[in-house]
């Protein structure tokens, strides 16, 4: 097993739901430090796990094991962290990003020794969790890099999870395998941009045809289970500040970041978008908007895809990690 697992008994959502067993599973890079404050947290995005995060941490790059405490963790609902597919709870309680940062503090400062966070970062619903981070514990976060993400689940996000929620319920059957295939199809209009698609960028990865490019997206859907996409969408739906601070707006829940912060979405970006980003980045104090600019969209910012937007990724990293 290439991560570990936290357990916390008797945990309950910010819904006031109980979850008998949270499992928390997560990996780390380098040595936490006397201090405890040289520790950088990566939350996982949407399907993803902490394995996706590898490509960017080594020695000499920005996120370097040599001088920083890593910690990639895993969201509930993404099948290695509590999960529907195998938690054993029925129904499955809704996890908040609230919920997955207070199980991802619990970790830190409960169990690793953690003082203070030198950075909290992420792609997706990685970035979510990065803001939630900053947010919730503004006196524990020093510095904040979201990617390809925002703050809240916007009107247009939530359009497009009603519809991905929507191919799931329309598959009667007890695996709904046919719906996961419709979900992979409908996602993948969403997860680049109209220049890639009229020029017909998938090419350059190998696939002959539109058709050939859509079933590939079919394909890595297949195997998921379907209550966990269902989980991880909720938890990705209900990210909006009154959940996650009671009798909070966006305003101020943004207003509490005292983080240095640097803002990078990028111009194509269907699901987060540009326009949403630079109203968030206004909001926080101490925030500087970086635009990523890439016909891939969303995907642009997908850890180590593409090599361009991954270096100024880093470099905005470094930036931040040596201010």
């Amino acid at each position: 097993m290439d991560h570990q697992l936290h357990e916390i008994a008797g945990f309950s959502t910010a819904g006031g739901e109980a979850l008998g067993r949270a499992v928390l599973a997560y990996r780390t890079w380098g040595a936490l430090n006397p201090a405890g404050d040289n520790c950088i947290v990566l939350p996982s995005f949407f399907t993803g796990t902490h394995r996706a995060y590898a490509s960017l941490i080594g020695p000499g790059r920005a996120l370097d094991p040599d001088r920083w405490f890593i910690v990639a963790t895993n969201a509930f609902g993404n099948g290695l962290s509590s999960s529907p597919s195998h938690s054993g709870e029925a129904p499955f309680p809704v996890m908040t990003l609230a919920d997955n940062v207070r199980a991802q503090y619990d970790l830190l400062f409960g169990r690793l020794g953690v003082k203070r966070i030198a950075l909290v970062s992420g792609w997706s619903m990685g970035a979510m969790q990065a803001y939630a981070w900053a947010a919730l514990y503004p006196d524990r976060v020093e510095r904040l890099l979201p990617w390809c993400g925002s703050a809240r689940c916007w009107p247009l996000n939530q359009v497009f999870i009603e519809g991905l929620l929507r191919t799931l319920e329309a598959d009667p059957t007890p695996e709904r395998k046919a719906g996961r295939r419709a979900f992979g199809r409908s996602y993948a209009g969403w997860a680049y941009s109209a220049d890639y698609y009229r020029n017909e960028r998938y090419r350059e990865r190998g696939y002959s045809s539109l058709e050939a490019f859509l079933a590939s997206w079919e394909e890595d859907y297949v195997p998921w289970d379907w209550r966990d996409l269902v989980a991880m969408l909720e938890t990705w739906r209900t990210a909006q500040p009154e959940r996650l601070v009671p009798g909070a707006d966006l305003k101020s829940y943004l207003g509490r970041i005292r983080a240095r912060t640097i803002v990078m979405p990028c111009d194509q970006d269907a699901y987060f978008t540009l326009a949403e980003s630079r109203i968030e980045a206004s909001l926080i104090p101490s925030a500087r908007l970086e635009v990523i600019s890439s016909d891939h969209g969303h995907v642009a910012g997908a850890p180590g895809r593409i090599p361009a937007v991954t270096a100024q990724v880093e470099r905005a990293l470094a930036e931040l990690l040596n201010s």
